[in-house]
Order: C-alpha cells, then sequence, then structure tokens
C-alpha cells in the first residue's frame, strides 16, 4: 500500500550535525536502522559482513557492528540479513527527457531500480521552452525523493542560428542565471560545439568562465579521435568529463588528461563493452571512470533496467562487482564535488541506500531507501508521487499553424529524369552516430524518386518554434522501411523541431499533421494507412500520462516501427538523432544538411556533382 508524501528535503550537513553528535552521546535514537547486512563500502572496495547502519533523519549517524541502545520503539528497524547493504546508485550523465516521462514518473521508474540520484542534463526541454522550461525541470525533480542534480544546458542550440533553429538561446548571462538557483544546479551539461571551444568562440568560453566562476564543473561532448591534440585544450579550458567515449583508447586518453570518462550504456548505445576494456585489458585506474545511461526510453527501463542494468552489464564483462559499484557511486560523486552528500555509505551522508539480494554480480534490488525513508521495495514504489502542475506554455509548444501537405515532401532536382548521385545519411543500429554515403538514385518529372523498392527514406524537419517557419530535406539510409510508411516527431535533438522521415509523400504528411495536432509526440503511419501515436505534451518531449500508459504507447510505436519494416533495436531513438548535428557525420536540421568534419560544422548540398 503506498502512501502520500509532499515533501522529500534535504538538508545540509551544517544543519544536520547537532542531531548526528547527539546520537553518537546517546541523545537521539536512529529513525532507521539496518542490521545484520553485509556492506559494500565503495570508499575502501571492501565486502564487510555483519554490518549495521544507524539513520537519524535524512542522514547516516554510524556505520560499523551492531550496538545495543541505538534505537527505540520509534525507529524503523530492517532486518538485512543475507542482503547486500550499497550505496543508492548515481547517473552521472542522463536526460530524462529521453526517457519521454516526467520527472516525477521518472523518479517512479528508477526508484525502484536502485536509482537515488543523478546528473541530468535538461538540455532537450531548454532548446523547447529556454531558461523556464530548465526551471520546471529542476522543480519538479525537488518534489521527488532523488537526489536530483540538475546541469544548465550549454548549447541552445546545440551549434548555432546559422546551422540550426531551437525554441531559445542560452548564452553566458542565462547560464550565470541558472547556476545561481541553488546548490543542486550542479554543472554546465555537455558542451557539444567542441569547435567552439577549441576555436575560442566567445559565447562558448563565456559560458564555461561563468560554470568556473560560480564554482561549477563543466561537462563534455567531445567526438573527434582521442588523440588529435585538440583533446588537451578542451581539457584546458576546463572541460573536466565526457561521455563521448566509443572505444578504450577514448577512455583512456581522457583520463590521461585529469577528465572523468563515462561509460555510456543507453537503450540504443551500447559502449560498456568498448570502453570497459580501458580497465580490464588496459589496467587504466577505474577511480575517474564512470557509468551512466544517457538516454534511456521508458521501455527499456521496463525491460532492462536503468543503473541496475547497467551495473550489471559492466560486471558481466570483466569488472569486479566493488569496482562496477563504486563507477555509478561514489566516483560520480567525486567527479560533481558533491561526495559529502551521496555516493557512499558513511557517517554524515545522506542515507540513500539500496538493500540486494542474491549474488552481489546480480545486481538485484529489493529496496530502496531515499534520505533515510524506505521508498520502494521488491520492484514497487511504497509511496504516492503528487504529480506536477505545469503552466500552459510548456504544454502548449507546437508552433506550426499550417497543415502539411504531400507536396511539401516533394524533392526537385536539378536534372528531368535518369539518376543524381546523392548524400545519403546511413543510420547504424545501437550508435549515435551516421555514416555519409553517396547513392545514384531515380529522378522523374524534374523529382526524386523514393520508394520502398529504394530502400531509401526521405528525412524532412519542419522548424516548430513560431521563429522562421523554415525546414530542410534530405535522404536517410537504413531505416528498413519495406512498405509505404512514416514516422514524425517533435522528439528531434537538439532543437526538437518537426522530423519527418518516410518513403511515401501522403503518410509523410499524415503523420506530421497527426504530431501537429496532438501538440507534440510521435506517430508512425504505415502502408495499411493505419496510425499509431505517442502523445507528449510536455513541450513536445514528455508524456503527462503515468509511467505505465507510456510504456505501453511507447512499446506500440516500436511495433507500428517493425511492422513497417524498421526492426532496429530501440529504432526510435536512433531516428530521433538524425536532427542532432552535432554528432558525425551527416545530420538534417531545418536550414538544410549538416556535416560535421574535422573542420567543424559546414552546410552541404544534397546532390552531389
Amino acid at each position: 500500500m503506498t502512501q502520500q508524501h509532499s515533501s522529500f528535503a534535504r538538508p545540509p550537513l551544517a544543519d544536520c550535525i547537532p542531531n548526528l553528535v547527539a546520537f553518537s552521546r546517546g541523545e537521539k535514537k536512529a529513525t532507521l536502522f539496518i542490521h545484520n547486512g553485509t556492506l559494500v563500502n565503495v570508499l575502501s572496495g571492501e565486502i564487510l559482513p555483519n554490518m549495521s547502519i544507524a539513520v537519524v533523519g535524512t542522514r547516516i549517524a554510524y556505520v560499523g557492528p551492531f550496538v545495543e541502545g541505538m534505537t527505540d520503539e520509534s525507529t524503523t528497524i530492517i532486518d538485512a540479513k543475507g542482503k547486500y547493504m550499497a550505496p543508492g546508485l548515481l547517473d552521472g550523465h542522463c536526460h530524462i527527457e529521453s526517457s519521454m516521462l516526467s520527472v516525477t514518473q521518472f523518479a517512479h521508474a528508477v526508484l525502484p531500480l536502485g536509482t537515488t540520484g543523478g546528473f541530468f542534463d535538461a538540455h532537450e526541454i531548454s532548446n523547447v521552452l529556454g531558461l523556464p522550461g530548465l526551471r520546471i525541470m529542476l522543480d519538479e525533480a525537488r518534489q521527488t525523493p532523488m537526489a536530483a542534480y540538475m546541469q544548465v544546458a550549454s548549447c541552445v542550440p546545440s551549434t548555432d542560428a546559422s546551422f540550426e533553429t531551437a525554441g531559445a538561446e542560452f548564452g553566458p548571462v542565462e547560464v550565470a542565471e541558472a547556476l545561481s538557483w541553488g546548490p543542486d544546479m550542479i554543472a554546465l551539461g555537455e558542451v557539444m560545439n567542441f569547435p567552439g571551444v577549441v576555436y575560442g568562440d566567445p559565447k562558448m568560453i563565456g559560458e564555461i568562465q561563468a560554470t568556473l566562476r560560480a564554482g561549477k564543473v563543466v561537462d563534455g561532448h567531445y567526438t573527434w579521435p582521442s588523440n588529435d591534440p585538440r583533446l588537451a585544450a578542451y581539457a584546458a579550458a576546463g572541460v573536466s568529463g565526457d561521455h563521448e567515449c566509443v572505444t578504450s583508447e577514448d577512455v583512456a586518453q581522457r583520463v590521461r588528461l585529469g577528465m572523468y570518462a563515462k561509460m555510456r550504456r543507453g537503450s540504443a548505445w551500447h559502449d560498456v563493452a568498448a570502453t570497459i576494456k580501458a580497465h580490464t585489458e588496459q589496467g587504466i585506474d577505474s577511480r575517474r571512470m564512470m557509468l551512466v545511461s544517457d538516454d534511456r526510453i521508458c521501455d527499456s527501463l521496463k525491460e532492462e533496467g536503468h543503473m541496475n542494468f547497467i551495473v550489471r552489464h559492466a560486471i558481466s564483462q570483466g569488472v569486479k562487482p566493488v569496482t562496477a559499484f563504486q563507477m555509478a557511486t561514489i566516483n560520480t560523486a567525486e567527479r560533481f564535488g558533491v561526495a559529502r552528500d551521496v555516493g557512499s555509505i558513511a557517517p554524515g551522508i545522506i542515507a540513500d541506500i539500496i538493500l540486494l539480494d542474491g549474488n552481489l554480480a546480480d545486481v538485484n534490488v529489493v529496496m530502496t531507501i531515499a534520505r533515510g525513508e524506505v521508498v520502494a521495495e521488491n520492484g514497487e514504489m511504497t509511496l504516492e508521487l503528487s504529480p506536477f502542475p505545469y503552466p500552459a506554455f510548456a504544454v502548449n509548444s507546437v508552433k506550426i499553424k499550417a497543415e502539411l501537405t504531400p507536396s511539401d515532401f516533394i524533392i526537385k532536382t536539378p536534372v528531368p529524369s535518369g539518376t543524381i548521385k546523392t548524400r545519403v545519411a546511413v543510420v547504424r543500429e545501437n550508435h549515435v552516430e551516421t555514416d555519409e554515403v553517396f547513392v545514384d538514385v531515380a529522378v522523374a518529372n524534374g523529382e526524386l524518386q523514393i520508394t520502398p523498392e529504394s530502400t531509401l527514406c526521405k528525412m524532412a524537419v519542419f522548424e516548430r518554434h513560431g521563429k522562421t517557419g523554415g525546414s530542410g530535406i534530405g535522404i536517410v539510409g537504413n531505416v528498413g522501411f519495406n512498405q509505404p510508411a512514416a514516422i514524425a516527431m517533435t522528439v528531434a535533438h537538439d532543437c526538437h523541431n518537426v522530423l519527418v522521415i518516410g518513403n511515401d509523400d501522403e503518410r509523410m504528411a499524415q503523420a506530421a499533421n497527426a504530431v501537429i495536432s496532438m501538440q507534440g509526440g510521435i506517430a508512425v503511419v504505415t502502408g495499411d494507412g493505419e496510425i499509431v501515436e505517442l502523445p507528449l505534451r510536455l513541450a513536445g518531449l514528455m508524456s503527462t500520462e503515468p509511467y505505465e500508459t507510456v510504456v505501453q504507447q511507447s512499446m506500440e510505436i516500436s511495433q507500428a516501427l517493425v511492422k513497417a519494416g524498421c526492426t532496429m533495436n530501440y529504432a526510435f531513438m536512433t531516428l530521433s538523432l538524425l536532427a542532432l548535428v552535432v554528432i558525425p557525420t551527416l545530420h538534417i536540421s531545418d536550414t538544410g544538411l549538416i556535416r560535421i568534419s574535422d573542420a567543424g560544422f559546414e552546410r552541404v548540398s544534397l546532390f552531389v556533382e
């Protein structure tokens, strides 16, 4: 049976000291007492049997062997016999928006899985709603039991207005303002415009300076080769952590330069198996290595898990269990400078604790304690989280007034017939990057001919923030549609304009208009004309519905894609990145095709001479 809860304050240590030391004198009793457990000590790297934990309020007052007299009749006592006691898991780089869940429903999903906190880069909603959107995420997070640390988006837009149109723009002033909102505004989010940093773009340099002057840290996103000397310039600029590691050498080079290397296991990007070899095979010290999710759709939270799944996966790759737990707890807390509050089980630390049954390597979480209170047990929440009230502007963000028509997807060619050499972005399953290839595509009546038989699709982006009304169009390969089909979505990283992919102009228009009419979301139209929808009213990114409802709707979208021939693992997530112009190699925005190279970003033509 769940209970309603309205306040999840996390008082600073300074305010808690009187009660903690009063407990040591016997003047206070534990509010929560766990005994007979085996402690996973991520500070010493030890597994310690027959240990007890005493909590007073929200913080730990004692860790050690059982001692009589620490409890009274008001104490909640938990017998952890046969179970491991570990720090709550921390996600060191996560976009909550990618789950398609609200912050409240995300907490509902991950707390039973042992995730008690995270470092959340809300650059998706920031690109749509600006600082007010970021503030919504922060305020909602504060009403959950999670230790939710927010980052201010560094790249709004991810490049600049000459390449893409976002709903807002951040610079040093906006960064400084957001970082003043409280200690849970923890860092500058991933600096995706790494060429701008290296080549001295005043806006990017100014944002980093504002962050460092506020005493906060800077997160990175660097995709040039790790042996490129410009990585040193990026690190010298104050960027001290990066999740764009896809090889073991990427990890090693970042650690060698003093950065924290984040190893990612999202729903559709599977980088841990390769990157973890920096530790398991090269012997690189693990203390600056972190496990992160980056992007996990609600389906995979349900089917696989969250940080519990990622820790288990790292262990399966040969990492010692206690080391894998360090990579998702203390290493993460130390990277962000909050190890006095989270990331371990020790006196003075906030009581974010998980109990695990069976073998430690199985990461089988059976109880989650957040800030000294049991919040989940046996995979279910034990308390109810109140819904957050969203302002009208946050749920009415799609500002395309006119309906799109099939003619909006026609691609005129400079030749009347025959074939024309066309630049194609080829998506790769379980990878964020695309390949750029050149294909001779059929032309008839001065128009490019894209059909199910061509194995190609059109991709188009329509600006939806009510600014330029611009659009771009291109060609994408490896989607897999084997019948007339289309998908449209307002989840189109990072500016989140309306992205439409398909091989049939009528179905592309139908899907796009469905998304526009429901004020954001995803729509798939298959060969028989059936349409499947997933409304995402909150900024066109997140559902306002309960977790279980969103999972069901998301699974129906996935099933519709499979029906149309698209069988990629978590295909929607891969397709949504076709508009992310800061990832190699070729992507689409509302201004056209954008290519990233060693020189930086460049706009390129669809047709190649």
